[in-house]
């Protein structure tokens, strides 16, 4: 199986030794050419603007766009990610404009206000004893889903109601890093939707 992880800036690399880790073959996407035979895409964080102005610029905005329109082929955005993946984000950048949620940019602060929580997120299932296992994410200058549309699943929120995760039919968001964590349930996901679809 190959999954493409959008190599354009940003912590692509671990995405792809997490999922080279699961015996999946991650491929670096630069290029429009590069989406060829993939059955999913990553776009992983980093900084959102850059992102988009890149992927504008090698003209892979339309060619995602289309990737994810198929509807058989999953697409995760994790933090700049899901911000890429928005319809809306309150100000002008290059964005696909997929999936049906509102993002604001750097909800929590500035780097120095990173923090990690645990989320409830029942999608993952139970752990080995058939307890509930928090998924401990990492929030990088993260963004935070303002609001969902209709036909988009919340899958996560923080103690205090924020929507941190979120699923519309093949697109998935998060708002946390779970590539930087050893927890590979959310990688485990992504690939159960591939192969759903």
């Amino acid at each position: 199986m190959n999954i493409g992880v959008l190599a354009l800036q940003g912590d692509f690399l671990e995405h792809v030794q997490v999922l080279n880790r699961l015996g999946v073959t991650g491929v670096e996407v630069r290029l429009p050419r590069d989406l060829e035979g993939l059955e999913g895409l990553i776009i992983p964080g980093g900084e959102s603007t850059t992102i988009g102005k890149l992927a504008e610029q090698y003209g892979l905005i339309e060619p995602i766009r289309q990737l994810a329109l198929t509807g058989s082929k999953p697409i995760w955005g994790t933090c700049a990610g899901a911000i890429f993946l928005s319809k809306d984000i309150h100000r002008p950048q290059p964005l696909l404009q997929l999936m049906d949620i509102v993002v604001e940019r750097n909800a929590f602060g500035r780097q120095v206000d990173s923090f990690e929580a645990d989320l409830d997120l029942p999608v993952l299932g139970p752990a080995g004893n058939g307890q509930p296992r928090p998924f401990h994410a990492v929030f990088i200058r993260a963004p935070l889903i303002e609001r969902v549309g209709e036909g988009v699943e919340v899958l996560a929120k923080l103690a205090d109601g924020r929507i941190v995760a979120a699923r519309q039919n093949n697109l998935l968001a998060t708002a946390f890093h779970p590539e930087l964590t050893e927890d590979d349930r959310l990688h485990r996901y992504f690939l159960n939707l591939i192969g759903e679809a």
